[in-house]
């Protein structure tokens, strides 16, 4: 039978009782959110690089697709680069490509390709040659190089330290 009424006294808890103290918590708390900021930062400071890198892929894309015209079309192909609009042409397209303007571009090519105001070519031959040159977006102190073989037409992308 069940006696309700105990004269036992009630055991006590022991003194350390199971759990955490608001200090620990917040420490913890702390320590979580330091942590997710610091990422947050890592994540954040990325983003320009990506950029930067899909703009010289985009760039080196455009490049073997000119490269690719001239030789199926057995005529000379040109993509045109705007420095001061921070743009390119693709010969047979009439749409403008369009570089940030948080990245910089400078180009290295064959002095007839170059004018006075601010307009670069580079050009591909049938054959599969071209004018050859450097093209270079440069961010921050990141900076990627696109190189184009004048004997060959072979595009390259290599990334670069403006550090150095």
């Amino acid at each position: 039978m069940f006696n309700i009424n105990r004269t036992e006294p009630l055991r006590s808890l022991p003194k350390l009782a199971h759990g955490f103290t608001l200090l620990e918590l917040l420490v913890v708390l702390f320590i979580m959110i330091l942590g997710f900021s610091i990422v947050g930062i890592n994540l954040s400071s990325g983003v320009g690089g990506a950029a930067l890198k899909v703009a010289a892929r985009d760039m080196v894309s455009a490049l073997r697709y000119t490269r690719g015209q001239a030789l199926m079309s057995h005529q000379e192909a040109t993509m045109t680069l705007d420095l001061a609009e921070n743009s390119y042409t693709v010969s047979d397209r009439t749409q403008h490509y369009f570089i940030p303007k948080a990245i910089a571009l400078t180009v290295v090519s064959a002095q007839s390709e170059l004018s006075g105001n601010g307009i670069a070519n580079i050009r591909f031959y049938p054959d599969g040659s071209s004018t050859g040159g450097r093209i270079t977006l440069e961010q921050g102190a990141i900076a990627w190089e696109i190189n184009i073989n004048w004997l060959t037409g072979r595009i390259k992308l290599d990334a670069s330290d403006v550090s150095e």
